[in-house]
């Protein structure tokens, strides 16, 4: 799937995959009906789009601007009762206020905490937006520690290996695309948001391992097998979501 492509990939209830375009932005990009009421797509803007991959979960994918050649990053919307919680920011703050009104006045959820994969733009750019909104942003203390190296947006709540937060699990499985790539399961739904952690299924190479351990990757990936053995669905930061054999095939990329 290129940046270019203003079609979105929709996950089937039986993981298959299928087209499905979008709409006007702002409105439902879908009527397909799933196991709950509603659309289950939506259109934002021409760079913001939300799916449902499951029950109480959304993928939002976004895309950067021309300096990173229009490419599209994912991130999640999960629900937690009358509230959501926002993994991942997008590319800009201007996605991020986007992504809090469609969970406030669409989903009628609005988030209530956030959460950073790791340091780099596409997880954290957002970040100020949530700050003036009074809305805790969670990351490790390995990425407080490099975003602020990095002249970053800066986490306001940070931990170390692992938590629960409201739904999900925050877990540190090692080093691998970066030093402190998080990954977040959603037990209920079997979901696993891996980030740029794992690559998708069409990627040829790892992408950007400029911040990356290739020594270490391998290990962490085994140990996220370990941990979550119970994993349906696995979304990379990047690209289509899939099943457990993404992490199989981000291990068959590491040299």
């Amino acid at each position: 799937m290129t940046s270019q492509r203003l079609c979105a990939l929709v996950l089937t209830p039986v993981l298959m995959l299928a087209p499905a375009c979008t709409s006007t932005p702002g409105r439902p990009a879908s009527t397909v009906a799933t196991p709950d009421t509603g659309p289950s797509e939506y259109t934002l803007t021409e760079d913001i789009s939300v799916r449902r991959i499951a029950p109480g979960v959304w993928v939002h994918t976004t895309l950067s601007g021309p300096d990173f050649g229009r490419y599209p990053a994912n991130g999640l919307v999960i629900e937690d009762g009358a509230e959501s919680l926002l993994v991942d920011t997008g590319w800009s703050p201007a996605q991020t206020e986007h992504l809090l009104t469609w969970a406030k006045e669409t989903l009628r959820k609005p988030v209530r905490a956030a959460v950073s994969t790791h340091f780099h733009v596409d997880r954290t750019a957002g970040i100020p937006v949530l700050v003036a909104r009074n809305i805790p942003v969670y990351g490790l203390e390995d990425t407080v520690k490099l975003a602020t190296e990095h002249g970053r947006p800066v986490p306001t709540e940070s931990f170390s290996g692992a938590r629960t937060l409201g739904p999900v699990e925050l877990f540190f499985p090692g080093a691998g695309h970066a030093r402190d790539n998080l990954l977040v399961w959603h037990r209920d739904s079997g979901v696993l948001f891996g980030g740029c952690f794992v690559k998708d299924g069409a990627a040829k190479d790892l992408g950007n391992v400029e911040d990356a351990d290739l020594a270490a990757w391998p290990a962490s990936l085994e140990r996220t097998r370990e941990r979550f053995p119970e994993t349906r669905v696995i979304i990379p930061g990047h690209g289509a979501p899939g099943g457990p054999e993404l992490l199989e095939h981000t291990r068959s990329l590491i040299p």
